[in-house]
This record gives structure tokens, C-alpha cells and sequence, in this order.
């Protein structure tokens, strides 16, 4: 793949005064990112699917009635041509967290994931192109646009991944989740170039835990934690590393992303590597009286039944499982001064959520 040119329109000095866009303004990530501009006298333009639904949108509101800043919801379907040229009026800053959701049946990765994905970023950049006060994008991607599997790291011959390295290994057939994060952001980085009115900032988050400011959210975190305490898991977990990253640092690099006036490029949000065994033993310290799975699953077992049990493919077990992972996350700290939660401060927090809406059920 051939490296991509980042657009540097120079320094962008936004006014804290106009209001700040939000694209799916309710999901996991945004909600925090919506609160903390809120909090901060920021007047936030919402965009959600259906701005009346209480269930979706009713801790924004709850949050927006305590906060200076003020909140605008708009509806707005994000594959829709020009839904987002309303909202977007009078904004300099756009933050797009926004992507289409498809967890269950894909059966046509091509149409589900990998066409709404681009499509919907390249929807919102158009209209940033008919809205002249818009100076600054921050792109909410993630880290499967650097790498498709563990594997991928021991084959570059690198010891760990930086803002350089994009995903090389990933399809529509194999890991088609992170070809269309990969295939979104490359499409955004060719719609900045050329024109020097508006900046792109991407953040790229690890997996993302910790708690949700919503009872509905549908986030991979939430399953995770639950299948980790509720006896699914106890006879063991995979050798499975991963990058961690707390749902409100991530809101947080958005934020800093948006108001430092020189970022630029892209930003690996990871606080550190954990496993699912590391994850377990977290949660164990504080919450000791879940069935906890307190062993390591051999590979050939996680090979043989994942597929079986889960959603899990062989061909990711082959290229996962067993290896480790590693990301340089000092330009997200150097650049926009972010600093990161412990995986124990995160985990604890986020079971305390899910006890507390009940989605866990105390014992």
C-alpha cells in the first residue's frame, strides 16, 4: 500500500464561541466526547438517528441540563446525501465518530460494512466541502486501519506499530470489520487533499472499554466483560493480546485533537497491552466472587471449538492467538498531552456501570 500524503493545512485555531459538530453523538465514544465539550461551555450540533427517542438520546439531554454548553439534535441518516449540511452550519469543527453499525449476519461484507463505511465518511466530508466555515475534521478510525492481525508485526519484522504502518492484510473475505476502517480512513485522507481550508486529525483507539453513559449500548465491551464474569468463559480464555484503551481517554483525544492547534496525522489511542486472561484477573481483584476464567486455553482448543461457540473464525485463530502485540502510543502523549487510565481503574469502573443499570446482576 502506498503511503498517503497527509494533508498539513498549518495550525488551526478553532473558536471555542461556534458550535461543534457530533456526528452519532449517542454512541459509546461520543457520548463521553458530547459531555466533555458540554462541561466545557462548548455548544454541541448532535446528529443521531432519531432525535425523539429518549431510550437513545436521554442521557444527553440529562448531561446537556447541567452542563454551560448548549445541545442541538439533529437527525441524520449517514449514508443520506447531504444530511449533515444543516447541522453542520456555523461549525469550524467537525468531530465524525459516526460509522454503520453491523454486529450479527454479515453476509455480504462488501455492501454491509466496506461500502457504508467509506461511503458514510465520504457523505460527511462532502458536506464539509459546501460548508466554507468548517476548518478542522476529527476522524474517529481505529487501530485495525494499522494492522490486521498479531501476526502481521513478527511478518513486518517490527517489535511494535506507530502512526506509519497501515493494515496490508485485511479483505473483504478475512477480517472485512477492519478492511473498512482501513479502506474509510485511506478515502479520508484522499478527500483532504488538494484544498487547504480544513484539516483531517484521525484517532485510531485499541479496543475500547470502560464504562457507557448509556444503558443501551451495544458496544463489543460491554459482551466482553459479561461473558468474562457470567461462567461463559470460565474454563479458560485464548492467548489473546490486544491494545486497551479507556472509552473516556478516547473521548478525551478527541477532544485534544480538535482544540490543539497543530495537531495533525494520525494517533494511536492505546494504553498498554492486555489479554483476556490479564482482563480477568483485573476484574478478579475487585469482584472475586464471579466465575472468572483462571486459565489459558491451549491453541488447537480455541482453534478447534471457536468457531463452534462464537462468532470466531480459524483463519483469525491462526493469525491471532499466541501472538503478542505492541503500539507506540508516545505521539498521542507528546502531541496532544493525553494520558491514560490503568486497565484496573478502567475494568472496575466499568463493572460498577454494569452493576449499577443492572446489566450485571450482583452477587
Amino acid at each position: 500500500m502506498p503511503a498517503l500524503q497527509f494533508s498539513m493545512a498549518g495550525i488551526m485555531n478553532i473558536d471555542r464561541s461556534k458550535p461543534v459538530l457530533v456526528t452519532g453523538a449517542n454512541g459509546y465514544v461520543a457520548s463521553w466526547l458530547v459531555k466533555q465539550l458540554l462541561e466545557d461551555g462548548i455548544n454541541v450540533h448532535a446528529t443521531v438517528r432519531n432525535p425523539e427517542d429518549d431510550s437513545k438520546v436521554g442521557h444527553l439531554t440529562s448531561i446537556a441540563a447541567k452542563a454551560e454548553g448548549e445541545l442541538t439534535l439533529f437527525k441524520a441518516d449517514l449514508l443520506a446525501d447531504g444530511a449533515f449540511d444543516e447541522p453542520m452550519q456555523g461549525c469550524e469543527l467537525v468531530f465524525h465518530t459516526a460509522s454503520p453499525f453491523v454486529q450479527w449476519n454479515i453476509t455480504d461484507p462488501q455492501a454491509q460494512l466496506i461500502e457504508p463505511a467509506k461511503r458514510g465518511t465520504l457523505n460527511v466530508l462532502e458536506s464539509v466541502e459546501r460548508v466554507d466555515s468548517v476548518k478542522r475534521v476529527v476522524l474517529t478510525t481505529s487501530v485495525a486501519a494499522i494492522f490486521g492481525d498479531n501476526k502481521d508485526m513478527e511478518a513486518a519484522g517490527v517489535d511494535h506499530y506507530d502512526e506509519s504502518h497501515w493494515n496490508t492484510t485485511s479483505n473483504e473475505h478475512h477480517q472485512a470489520y477492519s478492511y473498512s476502517k482501513t479502506v474509510a480512513e485511506q478515502a479520508a485522507w484522499e478527500a483532504v487533499e488538494g484544498q487547504s481550508r480544513w484539516d483531517l486529525v484521525c484517532i485510531n483507539p485499541a479496543f475500547v472499554m470502560g464504562p457507557s453513559l448509556s444503558k443501551n449500548s451495544q458496544s463489543t465491551s460491554l459482551s466482553t466483560i459479561k461473558e468474562l464474569v457470567d461462567g461463559t468463559n470460565k474454563m479458560g480464555v485464548p492467548k489473546l493480546e490486544f491494545g486497551f484503551v479507556d472509552v473516556r481517554d478516547v473521548a478525551n483525544a478527541h477532544f485534544q485533537a480538535g482544540f490543539v492547534p497543530t495537531a495533525k496525522g494520525r494517533h494511536i489511542c492505546s494504553a498498554e497491552t492486555s489479554s483476556m486472561m490479564d482482563m480477568a484477573n483485573s476484574i478478579r481483584k475487585k469482584y472475586p466472587q464471579y466465575p472468572l476464567p483462571k486459565a489459558t486455553l491451549p491453541k488447537f482448543m480455541t482453534w478447534a471449538f471457536g468457531p463452534i461457540v462464537s462468532s470466531v473464525t480459524r483463519a483469525y485463530v491462526k493469525n491471532n492467538v499466541g501472538y503478542p502485540i505492541r503500539f507506540d502510543n508516545s505521539k498521542i502523549r507528546n502531541e496532544l498531552g493525553v494520558e491514560f487510565r490503568s486497565v484496573d481503574e478502567t475494568l472496575h469502573d466499568h463493572m460498577e456501570q454494569l452493576l449499577a443499570d443492572g446489566i450485571i446482576r450482583a452477587r
